[in-house]
């Protein structure tokens, strides 16, 4: 079965928000069987809409559409749709009467627009939106299922979640479908492929494989689809482990999460802590690991010492070795690190310190130059890398080849 999604709003398409409705709406259908035909973005035009509805219709049997139903003038979605599907509008009372208790539990006064929240297209099935005022609507009509819910993220989670997934999951017989994902680091798409490619090619044509990079690491996807879960699993896993076995030393864990987070849940294993020292990467490193709930069992702390007076200072960094080698050097890397461990107290500690660009190149040493340290119970490491002239992507880069560092070096000391 084919879905559409259609987003709606001019605030999409001029870039003042991103559309993240429709990443999250993906990966959840396709959990469910669900194949996803094609991603629009659409106007507040009711006949940018209509048009781009017409033709979903013709490629899909599903279209969810989210945005466009708040209470202002601009939110014109639902009068399109009851236009397009030549319905009238109707007052439906199960949608007042709990836009009248939202208001009344916020103490707050009802205006007439936050009244029109209760009308809707008379030929549509209302779907009562638990978190917000502004109902969902189901259509169907013309061998196809649209279904109309609101761009607020956390409303829209709601209703797929709870109503829309579990509706459709009743209406068609869905296949099974299984995902591998293994997160692999240090190693680009093109040179991960060319060791795989004899794999890749013996996969049967109910497995697919993708590539999904990201600066410094890349993600392999098996996706089996079928009618036995169980079966898909155990076939998939046999795949995924002789790719894990040829990508040894690349493979960072075999489940869908970041790099960050496979190291914050095998310091916690191991009831180990770390802490950061950060130059070029401006306490991107530290930001990475403190956006993960738990991060505190074994995240202590970070300096961000970009001048060498902090370096010296809070980390320990000898003024002979800043004069001698400068701030992006070997020697200042693996002082940052050390100092970093006996500040923090921490087991293990990484330092990075480099040319993010786009200037600050001296002879030598270019944009994009970057040393990284890591202390363990084992001393201390560090290694040289090359990046580019981007400064953002330079950032990137080096918080990905840290982290890396860091769950190789904590594997090490485990061995």
């Amino acid at each position: 079965m084919l879905a559409e999604i259609i987003t709606i709003g001019d605030e999409i398409l001029i870039g003042q928000i991103v559309d993240t409705n429709s990443a999250w709406m993906g990966r959840q259908l396709n959990l469910a069987g669900i194949a996803v035909k094609q991603i629009t973005s659409v106007s507040d035009d009711a006949a940018h809409i209509s048009e781009a509805l017409a033709a979903a219709q013709k490629r899909a049997q599903v279209i969810l559409i989210t945005g466009g139903l708040g209470p202002t003038k601009d939110d014109i979605t639902k009068f399109t749709l009851a236009a397009y599907f030549k319905m009238g509008m109707r007052r439906d009372a199960e949608t007042l009467a709990h836009v009248e208790s939202f208001f009344k539990r916020s103490n707050r006064p009802m205006l007439e627009t936050n009244i029109r929240q209760a009308d809707v297209p008379d030929g549509c099935t209302v779907i009562q939106n638990r978190n917000g005022t502004a109902p969902c609507m189901w259509f169907e009509q013309g061998g196809s299922i649209v279904v109309s819910m609101p761009g607020v993220p956390f409303e829209m989670m709601y209703l797929m979640d709870e109503e829309i997934i579990p509706r459709l999951k009743q209406r068609f017989a869905l296949p099974a479908i299984h995902h591998r994902t293994i997160l692999t680091s240090g190693l680009g798409e093109s040179f991960l492929a060319a060791q795989i490619a004899d794999l890749e090619d013996a996969l049967p044509s109910h497995i697919k494989l993708a590539y999904l990079p990201k600066l410094g690491q890349v993600r392999l996807r098996l996706s089996a689809r079928g009618e036995d879960e169980a079966a898909l699993a155990a076939e998939t896993d046999l795949h995924a482990q002789a790719m894990m076995s040829r990508l040894a030393g690349h493979v960072v864990i075999d489940r869908d999460i970041p790099l960050e987070k496979a190291l914050i849940d095998q310091l916690k294993e191991r009831n180990l802590t770390v802490s950061t020292a950060e130059s070029c990467t401006g306490g991107y490193i530290a930001h990475l690991i403190t956006q993960h709930p738990g991060c505190s069992a074994v995240f202590k702390g970070g300096v961000v010492s970009y001048a060498a007076e902090l370096k010296q200072s809070v980390l320990g960094v000898s003024a002979e070795t800043l004069a001698r080698f400068g701030e992006v050097s070997e020697e200042t890397a693996r002082e940052m690190a050390s100092g970093a461990v006996q500040h923090f107290h921490t087991d293990f500690a990484v330092a990075v310190t480099g040319i993010a660009g786009p200037d600050g190149a001296v002879p030598g040493k270019p944009v994009g130059t970057v040393w990284i340290a890591v202390a363990s119970p084992n001393g201390c490491v560090a290694r040289l890398h090359q990046f580019n002239s981007k400064r953002v992507q330079n950032i990137e880069r080096s918080a990905a080849a840290a982290l890396t560092m860091l769950l190789n070096e904590l594997r090490s000391a485990q061995n």
